[in-house]
């Protein structure tokens, strides 16, 4: 049994994260951590020094700040962390990584598997298409999201750059550009509207035709599954940056 704490519990994702943990067998939640404590059959608190309850793994969706106190927190008292927020900026990137050292760590940008299959099949198109093919990634989300790009789109077009010898640099807004397209380049464009869940497309552009990867979550549920067995996996293992590779490898 994997006890979770899950940091950020009453949000969207918290709720959904609560919801899915009761219908399975192998973890439970025992604590949460929000900024609006709400009371039920969990106990929640506003920070996890607060909270002080034992737990095997602490799920966090939540802001940048709020993860680097977890992350602290995890650390001091040897508890393993699933960073799942996003927009996260280079200080908190360090953090994770040094913690790593001695603390099991999982992160990714997406907790969807299908995301994560989508950014291989990425991989391997770049490396049969080559330069010969403009790249544009578009991203569609919720009216609420506050970063842009989003994590995912920065993590697909990172994920293309592993798979080619002279990276793409890239570009986010053609407005003030007045030049010819940098075949060097991959463009990343965002839309906000509505209640999206989360909608990413890798258009190939080349000689009269265009060849389309896409992925569209249909609930938050995709995105919760995939914490919650980040949660389970990262148990008992070593000190150590994992993500959603390391996870998937493990269900072959």
């Amino acid at each position: 049994m994997t006890d979770i704490i899950i940091q950020g519990i009453n949000g969207r994702m918290g709720k959904v994260l609560c919801e899915m943990i009761e219908q399975r067998e192998d973890c439970r939640v025992v604590g949460g951590i929000d900024v609006t404590s709400q009371s039920g059959a969990i106990p929640v608190a506003a920070s996890l020094e607060e909270l002080s309850i034992p737990a095997d793994v602490v799920v966090d969706f939540s802001t940048p700040a709020a993860t680097m106190t977890a992350l602290r927190y995890c650390e001091k008292n040897h508890i393993a962390c699933v960073v799942c927020t996003t927009g996260l900026d280079e200080e908190c990137q360090r953090l994770i990584e040094s913690v790593s050292k001695t603390t099991p760590v999982f992160q990714s940008a997406n907790m969807s598997m299908g995301i994560n299959l989508l950014a291989e099949l990425a991989q391997r198109a770049v490396q049969v298409l080559g330069l010969d093919y403009d790249i544009e990634i578009v991203e569609k989300h919720h009216h609420n999201k506050v970063d842009a790009p989003s994590g995912t789109a920065l993590l697909l077009a990172d994920e293309i750059n592993k798979a080619v010898q002279e990276p793409y640099h890239y570009v986010y807004d053609r407005h003030p550009l007045r030049q010819k397209r940098d075949p060097h380049e991959i463009g990343l464009h965002a839309v906000r509207g509505g209640s999206i869940v989360g909608e990413h497309e890798i258009l190939f552009c080349g000689p009269d035709e265009v060849i389309t990867l896409s992925h569209s979550a249909g609930s938050r549920a995709v995105f919760a599954n995939g914490a919650i067995n980040a949660a389970v996996f990262l148990k008992d293992k070593e000190s150590g940056l994992y993500d959603m590779k390391d996870l998937m490898r493990s269900l072959l």
